[in-house]
């Protein structure tokens, strides 16, 4: 590793890795001491941290493998089909972990490794192609902006692995835009598949890098050029994988579409601002507005620095994310955040900021530990 990554890459990585796990204790702390802190009753221990967000899901599916019978047999309530909304990549890594420490810990660990992997690929994706100067600071920022994801990194869920296999495929896939070597390609192709694999919004990254290729090949008047991106194919096919598996399990290929009340999309736009939607209401929505504003400015801030295939990606998720019709929009845009941060970084790397995160930081902790 060190021969490949040089000793201060993987001296940067190891800082990065402690961060995560110092981070993740932190949020653990008040849990582990079964305190009362700041109006909060602790006493039920880690059990707190074990039952946020939808962690458990995912082990019910390890022990399952969405096969109904061996769902109803299990402690739950949720109708079997409620479990096709979520795809089996998070479950197949606490399937891997479990022997080792049993299901509900390897959950734990499983978010743990996975936010180590993601925020070291973050990190050599700004280093390697010199997106910012200060690598290792912007890094750290990434561990605990937007709010939401410091919440999710440290609780059972499946973002931090689905959002490592987001960066590694761009990080990849902007590898081989550069040097044109296949390999890179087939990299991208994995990794968006195992995306894919993970979670549904998987999908807008296919849809992200074809709209990025196709664009390229129009600029270019290259029309057959996209044909060079064929390994790609690997990600929605890891979908029909999903879903043939579905077909066997519950006998229903399409039993993601018939999983209850977990598909949100809706038009026209912005119907989280409809309050006849289930999963909105009518007041307190003003920080929606706000996080689409910045995303889209994003956006179009990746593409002002030709950074092309990065603006897809994020102006591909917040449109999607504006036909979102549920009141949690700061989780479901966190695997566009990023590079959402890799848009602001003149701003984020300035003494300014730094001392603005200071005044944050308890904020930051104190609205984490009121949300589990």
């Amino acid at each position: 590793i060190c021969y490949h990554l040089g000793v201060s890459k993987v001296k940067d990585c190891l800082i990065l890795a402690l961060l995560t796990l110092g981070l993740t204790f932190l949020v653990w702390l008040p849990h582990l001491l079964q305190i009362r802190f700041n109006g909060l009753d602790f006493s039920n221990g880690f059990a707190t941290i074990y039952r946020n967000f939808d962690g458990l899901e995912y082990v019910i599916i390890a022990k399952s493998w969405y096969f109904p019978d061996q769902i109803a047999a299990l402690p739950q309530s949720l109708s079997a089909n409620y479990y096709a909304a979520h795809f089996p990549g998070y479950s197949l890594l606490i399937l891997a972990l479990a022997p080792l420490l049993g299901f509900l810990k390897a959950m734990m660990l499983g978010s743990v490794l996975s936010t180590i992997a993601a925020v070291i690929a973050f990190y050599l994706l700004v280093r390697d192609f010199k997106l910012t100067e200060h690598p290792l600071w912007l890094s750290f920022v990434f561990l605990v902006l937007p709010a939401r994801w410091l919440i999710v990194h440290s609780v059972g869920s499946s973002e931090p692995l689905f959002i490592f296999f987001v960066i590694a495929t761009m990080y990849c896939f902007l590898k081989y835009e550069a040097l044109s070597k296949m390999n890179w390609l087939l990299s991208a192709a994995v990794f968006g598949a195992l995306a894919q694999f993970t979670r549904p919004p998987g999908a807008l990254l296919i849809i992200a890098l074809v709209l990025y290729i196709h664009w390229q090949a129009w600029i270019k008047k290259s029309f057959f050029s996209h044909l060079r991106y064929w390994p790609l194919i690997l990600m929605p096919l890891s979908l029909l994988l999903i879903f043939y598996w579905y077909g066997q399990s519950y006998g229903d290929f399409w039993a993601y579409f018939h999983s209850g009340d977990n598909i949100h999309l809706g038009f026209p736009p912005f119907q989280v601002f409809d309050k006849q939607q289930y999963w909105v209401g009518d007041i307190w929505l003003e920080d929606i507005v706000y996080i689409l504003g910045l995303g889209f400015l994003a956006g179009l801030t990746l593409w002002k620095r030709k950074l092309y295939p990065l603006a897809f990606f994020v102006l591909t998720y917040f449109t999607a994310s504006s036909l979102i019709a549920h009141r949690d929009i700061s989780r479901y845009t966190l695997p566009a955040f990023p590079f959402v941060i890799i848009a602001f970084e003149k701003i984020l790397v300035t003494k300014e900021f730094k001392i603005v995160l200071a005044i944050l930081a308890l904020g930051i902790y104190l609205y984490a530990q009121n949300f589990i």
